[in-house]
């Protein structure tokens, strides 16, 4: 009996020692790293001063919390109000936290005496404060990074699939962690020559679960920047950070100081168990309940499962209806409309809706059919995009945009609520953008004057963060192939939101994204990168190469045309005035003469990020990943732009085609132009 004893021990043993004997104790700590964001500056007897300073002094009489997290604001609304935000690491002591946040904001204002909004990291907490309102707001700008000193010395591609994958893992569960806490922390299967990857994620638990997602995926796309073959390392951002190391820096979450116990309502099942843990209530009770609860339960059950036939047929037969006899019905259509039940609106309630289509009602007019406004009984607000039976836009394009619009959610794509099919109707249900469009502001002389350059940088990374969620973040992969100004929507706060899928083309994740061809070419003259428009190759570089369009547009408040830089049909277009102008040192010149505040190096950052983008050759072209990285991060160098490509000089078919694109062919009809104009 005493070897079985020994036995069991050392089995124990085995079994806890990779997580107790090889932990070491964390001690590592680096200095305060302040940042002062140059985003303007106050006078020391503004009221901003005052109401920063009146914050900073109650945080002596801050009383310690749960979580970690402190949101703070100080002022009225009628003059310039302080905000403030303090996160502390998840193994801090709430009074430690409350002490290290105290001493960061102290000394933060110190180091940045004058300045709107700055950002410190302490080894255990982060302070920042603003000028505006920061709570529920994600920001990656600026960003730090320590590292450990020691390099991947063998088996580089597998160590760093394997980090990435725990660092991934970790992201899901951070993200998903409610408003009080997004932290996250573990372990994964290392490459040879290591025991384990140990890593953790932390976002501020008042972003959204998607804000979180994207701030983390941006922290992992900065490693090859910051942190390349390194063994450890740890990232910083002002809404997120990580850390990842070989070897068990935090504590288990038994020793952490744990969490308060969430409420429960005095009926809750919980409540329930206590009452009988503590054996209050009648003893005959239980006998009956256990008697009566399987008897109700198997009820029940019968009951829900009519009630899911009955609403699985009368969904078969709407479905059935409202397909009718139209091109998409048959067995392939409603297999791929399946997953999109839900999403069938009746053509009667669209046309009440929309008050029977009126022409008070329309929004704008484009190649594929009008847009109207419309109101549902319940007083929510839609887009009702009803397309002309001679659009460019066919059952194939209608049923594509459905399709990719049911399966994406990102706050900078327009979000599709329902669709319909009937006869000869094809109408497309969307959320109600109060902005209109982008081409609306940005080319109208007086509404332009509204575009400060926050707002205008506001949409470039927005528009950014969106293509790059299509090209790589998104459960597929896609290429949009007609993004311009006319379809990127503002919604109430000037948020970009990207829209009309219609000629998007859609790749599996696992699906190499090279470049692909196509023997009808769709979109729009001036977005259109040259590949494309002259022999139907197409990849995410086309995408990119719109984006710089877009991006040189907002800053010069110029349509990419002909006579783009002053008007005259003979002068140069829009990417070669701004070429020659970076050549000749004369940038300065091209910015929209309304933009007369703002950072001009971030204002030139970004004209450099454009004509990176618009690069003639695909091959040169930046990622959207690494343009959100240009954009987000002061410390990535930029490279010198090529010469950009000259497509409205060159957008001619010539007569040699290459066999690969399947008899090139281009009508007047593929080019579209859909305008949004606010009521």
């Amino acid at each position: 009996m005493e070897h079985v004893r020994v036995i069991f021990f050392f089995a124990c043993f085995l079994t806890l020692a990779p997580f107790h004997a090889f932990a070491q104790v964390d001690s590592y700590e680096f200095d305060p790293d302040f940042n002062c964001v140059d985003r303007g500056n106050f006078t020391a007897n503004s009221t901003f001063a005052g109401n920063l300073n009146r914050l900073v002094s109650s945080l002596s009489s801050l009383k310690s919390q749960a979580y970690g997290f402190y949101n703070l604001s100080s002022g009225d609304s009628s003059g310039e109000r302080a905000y403030a935000i303090g996160l502390c690491r998840r193994e801090v002591k709430r009074d430690d936290c409350v002490s290290c946040i105290q001493t960061a904001a102290r000394n933060l204002t110190k180091q940045c005496p004058l300045t709107k909004q700055a950002v410190v990291w302490y080894t255990h907490c982060m302070f920042r404060y603003s000028n505006r309102t920061i709570y529920g707001r994600k920001e990656t700008n600026p960003t730090k990074a320590f590292i450990a000193g020691e390099e991947i010395s063998a088996n580089r591609d597998d160590f760093e699939r394997l980090q990435r994958g725990l660092l991934d893992r970790l992201k899901g569960i951070a993200a998903a962690g409610g408003p009080n806490r997004k932290y996250a922390q573990g372990n994964g299967s290392a490459s040879a020559g290591y025991r384990r990857f140990y890593g953790t994620v932390q976002c501020t638990p008042d972003l959204s679960e998607q804000d979180c997602n994207d701030c983390l995926v941006f922290g992992f796309e900065n490693i090859p920047s910051c942190c390349d073959a390194e063994i450890g390392l740890r990232w910083f951002s002002p809404s997120c950070n990580f850390r990842f190391e070989t070897w068990r820096f935090y504590e288990f979450d038994a020793d952490l100081e744990p969490d308060p116990p969430a409420i429960q309502p005095a009926d809750s099942p919980q409540s329930a168990a206590r009452t009988e843990r503590t054996g209050k209530g009648k003893g005959g009770s239980k006998v009956i309940i256990a008697i009566v609860i399987p008897i109700l339960l198997v009820a029940l059950l019968a009951i829900c499962l009519c009630l899911v036939l009955k609403w699985r047929k009368n969904k078969s037969g709407y479905k059935n209806k409202v397909l009718g006899k139209s091109p998409l019905s048959g067995s392939i259509a409603e297999d791929e409309f399946s997953n999109t039940e839900s999403l069938l609106v009746h053509f009667e309630t669209l046309k009440t809706a929309t008050d029977n289509f009126s022409s008070e009602n329309e929004l704008g007019r484009g190649g594929f059919g009008s847009v109207y406004k419309g109101v549902f009984p319940q007083g929510q607000e839609i887009a009702v995009k009803r397309l002309s039976g001679n659009s460019g836009q066919g059952d194939n394009e209608f049923k594509n945009e459905i399709l990719l619009l049911a399966k994406l959610q990102h706050r900078n794509l327009v979000r599709l609520i329902g669709f319909c099919i009937q006869g000869e109707e094809r109408l497309l249900v969307y959320e109600f953008i109060k902005n209109a469009s982008l081409d609306q502001f940005i080319f109208d002389t007086e509404k332009r004057q509204l575009l400060d350059w926050v707002v205008r940088y506001k949409m470039i990374g927005g528009i950014a963060r969106g293509l790059l969620y299509l090209h790589e973040d998104s459960r597929f992969r896609i290429i949009h192939r007609d993004l311009k100004a006319s379809n990127i929507l503002l919604d109430q706060e000037m948020n970009p939101k990207i829209a009309d899928f219609g000629l998007a083309k859609l790749f599996d994740s696992g699906q190499t994204m090279t470049h692909r061809f196509t023997s009808r070419i769709a979109g729009t003259y001036g977005y259109m990168a040259p590949e494309y428009a002259m022999h139907g190759q197409f990849s995410v570089k086309t995408d990119v190469f719109s984006f710089g369009v877009l991006v040189i547009e907002i800053i010069t408040g110029k349509r990419n045309n002909n006579g783009g830089s002053n008007g005259d049909e003979d002068a140069e277009d829009l990417l070669s005035w701004v070429w020659r102008s970076w050549r000749e040192d004369t940038i300065l010149s091209v910015i929209d003469p309304s933009l007369t505040a703002g950072s001009r190096n971030e204002i030139l950052r970004c004209i450099h990020i454009g004509l990176l983008c618009v690069q003639e050759s695909a091959a040169t072209r930046p990622t959207m990943a690494t343009v959100s990285l240009m954009l987000n991060s002061y410390s990535f160098t930029l490279p010198t732009p090529l010469r950009p490509a000259f497509v409205l000089e060159s957008v001619v078919i010539p007569s040699n085609v290459s066999s690969s694109t399947e008899g090139l062919q281009m009508s007047s009809n593929d080019v579209t132009v859909s305008e949004f104009s606010p009521r």
